[in-house]
């Protein structure tokens, strides 16, 4: 009979290590794969909040605009006072204010929503550089038989104006903004 001999346990354990050492290398893989998906989620994540925050600002900076053109053309009504006649927008001038003024409209005219309305002017620009915006107005006349007061009956009667502002859009946010503006 011959003898068998055993297999030293050095001998044992150099080829446990030799299999263990493949099995960290799959287990290191999988966490650097689940490592990166996060990373790129994150990654994703601030892409997606820097948009929103870009578009947030555009939106601000054309509702400024819209708001800064319409304080303008309120300001060029209270010291111009015009009162149109029928027929087109003019613009009328007194001293350094300028002012787009449109006859009263028809009573289911809209124009600040008509694509081929052209009486829009140009205001003075906001911002600077290439975020800089020009908006635009026109004004409306509305009539002179409103009363001046809160009460109904408040005499004396005073003109009415809507001014509408726009600022912004060709690819950026915009806005629009009214006001009916009174004076005497």
């Amino acid at each position: 009979m011959s003898a068998r001999t055993l297999p030293s346990t050095a001998t044992i354990s150099r080829g446990r290590l030799r299999r263990e050492q493949g099995v960290v290398l799959v287990v290191a893989l999988i966490l650097l794969v689940v490592i990166t998906l996060f990373g790129l989620s994150g990654l994703r994540l601030v892409t997606q909040e820097e948009r929103m925050v870009g578009q947030t600002y555009d939106r601000s900076l054309a509702f400024q605009a819209a708001e800064a053109a319409l304080r303008q053309a309120e300001s060029a009504v209270e010291v111009i006072k015009p009162t149109p006649s029928s027929g087109s927008c003019t613009d009328e001038t007194s001293g350094v204010h300028t002012l787009r003024i449109c006859p009263t409209p028809g009573a289911t005219e809209t124009r600040w929503t008509d694509a081929a309305f052209t009486g829009w002017t140009t205001a003075t620009a906001v911002g600077t550089g290439t975020l800089a915006i020009t908006p635009q107005y026109f004004a409306e006349y509305l009539g002179s038989t409103f009363p001046c007061g809160f009460e109904p009956t408040a005499l004396p009667l005073c003109k009415r104006y809507r001014i509408t502002a726009r600022a912004g859009g060709e690819g950026r946010a915009a806005a629009m903004v009214q006001s009916i503006y009174s004076t005497d």
